[in-house]
């Protein structure tokens, strides 16, 4: 792979004769060029209209690009985002917006043709199956909440994971209230949660009036850390805080290490409740995650590997839990032929609608897994001679959908460099953002206790402050694919001088 900076190309000197620019335009093929002075401060910009002007000219063969009538360069500063330059171009209807450093130096070009057609982190896709599920609904006037769709979806999304009942809901953090409830969650209790998960994995907890302690990870998968659980169980059995549940959650489409956590709560005779709201299709050992905990739940929001556009499941293999569930998700309604009710329950049930799109995306779940897994490999490939980058790990004997393709810089300054890329590839359009916010770091949640994986090695932490997850919707296409790794390669690379 190129190591010279992709701006350097485009930079010349304002002594070039104007011909030879032509043909530096030419092989350049981006239509701008940079005419810098001899300390590298951009002089002005040279564009095919000025060349143009100049062939209309009638300038002599010699003639340099120092003698083109003078124009100041539009540009903007290196920390400009995206809507800046954009606001730019449209303004003086130009395509290309060159980045400038404090000196005046240029460090990097903007095109209009790339901020028109943003990369999105994990954006839907969606094909032709859903189609016909959902044009059934409005055949058949199956609009409103639940219908044929709704049960059809549970018996397929059971099946898929090998787990015996499931119940469509709302949301995956609607799902997670239920299972908290169902498992016997009061208001008082103790609830272990994974520590580096999305807040909607930890909120409900609170719902339900329990009071969270968070769990680190472990380095080889980034999901909860055994030896963190095992110190955590002694701290609750000293303090009589014996948790009522554990959230374990699969993180970045990877199931944690169901060998050695779940054997941990069997002993203590606690019920897990397991997050797989990022991992539907992965496994672990063969076995289908979101099939290991007692409950267990999915998300189908818009940036997961399959979307209903918005939705959850709640899985178990116990029949009454799964039958409670739906019951609760339909305001607790009593059996009566008029609305009669005992107890509190909740809006939380799935449309037959959103169950048809769920339908035609479960049937191309394994398509979908495959080109993320294509995607990370080409990422990976691509960076291999970049000695300052670790990958999220899959441990023997899993099998992650990579749902989004992570990775963790290392060094010297390795947070800040990380900002740094964020800048850079937002100002090309393209969605990046930090590996998840750990809850332990979370002012909501800053005083609940936390368990570290090891004594003064916090391991969620760190990976907040250096990781970073990159586009990976299974849509992309292989020209989006190379447009994110040239500007990323290109980042890094800038990155490095904060070092």
């Amino acid at each position: 792979m190129p190591t010279e900076p992709a701006i350097a190309r485009l930079l010349v000197s304002l002594a070039l004769r104007w011909r030879d620019a032509v043909d530096r335009m030419d092989r350049e093929g981006e239509g701008i060029l940079l005419a810098v002075d001899e300390a590298g401060v951009l002089r002005r910009t040279v564009t095919d209209g000025d060349l143009r002007r100049a062939v209309l000219a009638s300038l002599g063969e010699q003639a340099t690009l120092a003698q083109l009538p003078a124009r100041e360069p539009l540009t903007v500063h290196a920390s400009a985002d995206a809507a800046q330059a954009r606001q730019l171009m449209e303004q003086h209807r130009i395509s290309h917006v060159p980045v400038v450093d404090d000196a005046g130096r240029p460090v990097d070009l903007i095109h209009s043709r790339e901020l028109a057609a943003r990369i999105w982190l994990s954006s839907p896709h969606l094909g032709e199956e859903e189609t016909a599920f959902v044009e059934e609904a409005f055949r058949t006037n199956w609009i409103a909440p639940l219908g044929p769709h709704v049960d059809a979806f549970e018996q397929e999304v059971a099946a898929a994971t090998g787990m015996g009942h499931a119940a469509a809901l709302s949301s995956g953090t609607a799902a997670i209230h239920l299972g908290l409830l169902l498992l016997g969650v009061q208001p008082g209790d103790t609830v272990f949660c994974s520590a580096l998960t999305f807040v909607g994995s930890c909120n409900p907890i609170l719902y339900c009036g329990a009071k969270p302690v968070f769990i680190d990870s472990e380095p080889g998968s980034w999901n909860m850390s055994p030896a963190a659980l095992e110190r955590a169980f002694e701290w609750a059995k000293r303090e009589n805080r014996m948790p009522r549940c554990v959230v374990l959650v699969n993180l970045y489409g990877q199931s944690a290490d169901m060998d050695a956590l779940l054997p941990i709560c069997r002993r203590h005779g606690v019920k897990v409740l397991e997050d797989a709201a990022e991992s539907l299709g992965a496994s672990w050992r063969g076995r289908p995650s979101g099939s290991f905990g007692d409950a267990a739940i999915l998300s189908f929001n818009g940036n997961k590997i399959i979307t209903t556009s918005g939705g959850g499941m709640l899985l178990s293999n116990d029949a009454a839990l799964v039958a409670r569930a739906r019951k609760l998700s339909t305001q607790a309604r009593e059996p009566a032929p008029h609305y009669e009710h005992r107890e509190v329950g909740f809006n939380y049930r799935m449309s037959n609608v959103l169950a048809g799109i769920g339908r035609g995306q479960l049937k191309v779940l394994p398509d979908r897994v495959q080109r993320r897994r294509e995607i990370f490999e080409a990422y990976r490939d691509a960076l291999a001679d970049l000695p300052d980058i670790g990958w999220m790990p899959e441990p023997q004997g899993s099998h992650s959908t990579r749902w989004l393709t992570c990775l963790v810089l290392r060094g010297e300054a390795a947070a800040r460099r990380r900002d740094e890329v964020l800048r850079r590839l937002e100002r090309h359009a393209i969605e990046a953002r930090p590996v998840w916010k750990p809850m332990q770091l979370q002012p909501l949640y800053a005083d609940a206790p936390f368990f570290p994986h090891a004594q003064g090695h916090d391991v969620s932490a760190a990976l907040f402050d250096a990781g970073l997850c990159l586009p990976s919707g299974s849509n992309m296409t292989p020209a989006q694919l190379e447009r994110v790794i040239v500007h990323l390669r290109e980042a890094l690379r800038a990155s490095r001088a904060i070092a």
